[in-house]
């Protein structure tokens, strides 16, 4: 999948979101959609970099200390 069809991907959904709400109004869109995103990408990626959180956090362009707390936030270190 490329960068182009990610983008398309996160605007239909947008606009699914927009329409679900059928005229009422967001609330944190930002901190929703940013919750929703980082879980499953850093799921992905640490099964990707074999839960070798250095790796995963080089990959991501984090700090390692950030990509831990992130992991920690999502319940996600084994």
């Amino acid at each position: 999948m490329s960068k182009k069809q990610i983008e398309e991907c996160v605007r239909n959904s947008m606009e699914a979101y927009f329409k679900d709400l059928r005229g009422a109004e967001p609330d944190r869109m930002y901190d929703m959609l940013v919750r929703v995103v980082e879980k499953p990408l850093l799921e992905v990626v640490m099964t990707h970099a074999e839960h070798n959180q250095s790796r995963a956090a080089e990959w991501l362009g984090l700090n390692r200390n950030t990509l831990r707390k992130k992991l920690v936030e999502h319940k996600l270190l084994k």
